[in-house]
């Protein structure tokens, strides 16, 4: 994968696939670009495609001191302003839908259209602060190992979790997770667990990028009603639930995540 030195920080990407309009993938806490594989393989014989690995993930720089929310922002508007000459699809997981919102209010000109997969527009629950802070401090003096299983079942949802026919998936993505640096993933976990609220802010644009929201019916990171939430925030969203699927939905139902993405960028196309 070729490298970017992007805001001060050099930043893994995939580039691949033919077509005069681009797609930005943007992975979530503890994934990589991988875990769009399939929309990639999809999407590639019509679009450009880039795929990148965020700060302290994959094979990008592991950042082990402080940053925040906007850094994340910033990393991927600089990554697009030197990839793209033109607006790109953005579309976001969890984290990724975090930077992709922030990027269509900060840097409106560089998106030409959103998909927000199993995020939110809200503040981190306040319920979770204190459980929060415990993961990280664990995170920080004993790795990834003590928090793996909690960490694959909130990731992935109950179907895929039991299916056994995806035990080798599963096992690809909770070998991944074991690998990550300790101290980079504490940092990116307290930029993004202390980010602002942008649901007020998407609400008034009287002229938002076109958005597609998916969720998987089994999220428990982001649930169902979050994306609801950004539904109605942003004026002529569309809203696609997967049934059984969870906080990583790409992934776990790959087929109807593309055929979603698929079918909102063509409309794009022909309107």
């Amino acid at each position: 994968m070729p490298v970017a030195m992007v805001n001060g920080v050099s930043i893994h990407y995939l580039q691949a696939g033919e077509g005069s309009e681009t797609i930005v993938f943007s992975h979530g806490y503890l994934m990589s670009h991988r875990m769009y594989d399939h929309q990639i393989a999809t999407l590639k014989d019509r679009y450009n495609i880039i795929a990148f690995d965020h700060r302290c993930h994959g094979a990008s720089e592991q950042v082990r001191t402080e940053f925040g929310m906007y850094d994340l922002v910033e990393d991927a508007a600089a990554l697009i302003q030197t990839l793209s000459n033109e607006p790109v699809h953005f579309i976001g997981m969890s984290t990724g839908g975090f930077v992709g919102m922030r990027l269509a209010l900060r840097y409106p000109e560089l998106i030409k259209s959103l998909t927000l997969i199993d995020t939110s527009a809200d503040i981190e629950d306040p319920k979770k602060k204190l459980s929060n802070s415990v993961m990280l401090e664990i995170l920080r003096w004993f790795g990834v190992k003590p928090l793996i299983g909690k960490a694959m079942s909130a990731l992935m949802g109950r179907t895929f979790l039991k299916d056994g026919q995806r035990k080798v998936l599963k096992k690809y993505w909770q070998d991944y997770i074991l690998s990550l640096n300790k101290l980079a993933i504490r940092q990116f976990g307290l930029a993004i667990f202390s980010r602002d609220s942008v649901v007020d802010a998407l609400s008034q644009l009287t002229g938002p990028p076109p958005t597609l929201v998916v969720v998987g019916s089994e999220d428990i990171a982001t649930p169902v009603a979050k994306s609801q939430q950004l539904h109605t925030a942003i004026k002529d969203s569309r809203l696609v639930i997967v049934p059984n699927a969870g906080h990583t939905s790409p992934v776990e139902e790959p087929e109807v995540v593309t055929q979603a993405i698929d079918a909102f960028l063509t409309r794009q196309k022909d309107s």
